[in-house]
């Protein structure tokens, strides 16, 4: 699970790459998978840092003083419908109150600040529920909807990831400028899905049976953008993954120099 060192900046953006708080042996952990990682690193050529799912712990100043960009992942759990005024989800769907406590809050005044924001499936549904848009929680059950869940979990994980439906790219878009088509192929897996779209969203890619896929955001001056599909398990043979990536980086590239414009970076020598 090496990353390969990027070489491409002398002084990289720094990223944080947003966690799951989880259970690991009956302790609060935080977890990010390694293909965010990964991703961030290699083709956004970013140094990637774990943003915890602990509420209290993160204070926004900080977070604007010390980041040039974030990743929203995906996850197993689902926004909590109270966050979009819907009712209760079934007790058997995965929650993550305490990511939905510190994401939810933070996304307006991040994008508003300027940071550039790359969302990922959940991350793509906490933009729409932080900007007023709601959430259905069970894609596949809406009338003439596509299945898009992950399909037979006997499979290879890698196989999961498979592209498995069209997207169509909307015109004039940020989609469609590192595509330069109007129709492509991508691993959408998920049950969660956008039911009405937030205020002030840009609709960048729709799927066959009319769900939105991926959305941009209209007034933010940075670049942004959200995603239902996975990207980050594609970088190895998907030549619109590794473009995304690298658009995000170079957004976070921008932001770290006029972040330090008045702030020159001094080597240090170590002591070795």
């Amino acid at each position: 699970m090496d990353c390969q060192s990027p070489t491409t900046f002398p002084v990289r953006p720094v990223v944080a790459i947003m966690s799951d708080c989880i259970d690991s042996h009956g302790h609060p952990a935080y977890a990010a998978l390694h293909g965010y990682v990964r991703a961030v690193s290699e083709m956004a050529h970013a140094l990637p840092v774990l943003l915890p799912a602990a509420p209290g712990c993160v204070d926004m100043e900080s977070l604007l003083a010390g980041i040039d960009g974030l990743v929203l992942t995906g996850s197993p759990s689902n926004v909590a419908a109270e966050r979009y005024a819907a009712p209760p989800l079934a007790p058997t769907v995965k929650l993550d109150r305490d990511r939905d406590a510190v994401v939810l809050p933070m996304i307006r005044r991040l994008i508003s600040a300027g940071l550039p924001v790359l969302g990922i499936c959940r991350g793509l549904q906490e933009i729409n529920v932080a900007f007023g848009g709601t959430l259905q929680p069970a894609v596949h059950e809406r009338p003439g909807g596509l299945d898009h869940r992950e399909g037979d979990h006997d499979r290879p994980i890698q196989r999961w990831y498979d592209d498995s439906h069209d997207v169509h790219i909307a015109r004039g878009g940020k989609l469609a400028e590192l595509t330069g088509e109007d129709r492509v192929r991508v691993n959408s897996l998920h049950h969660q899905g956008i039911e009405r779209l937030g205020r002030g969203l840009r609709i960048e890619a729709t799927a066959p049976d009319g769900l939105i896929e991926a959305f941009s955001i209209d007034d933010a001056h940075q670049w942004t953008l959200a995603l239902q599909w996975h990207p980050e398990m594609r970088i190895d043979d998907s030549g619109l993954s590794r473009a995304i990536f690298a658009r995000f980086g170079a957004a976070c590239q921008d932001r770290r120099t006029a972040r330090h414009r008045d702030k020159p970076f001094k080597h240090v020598e170590s002591d070795s």
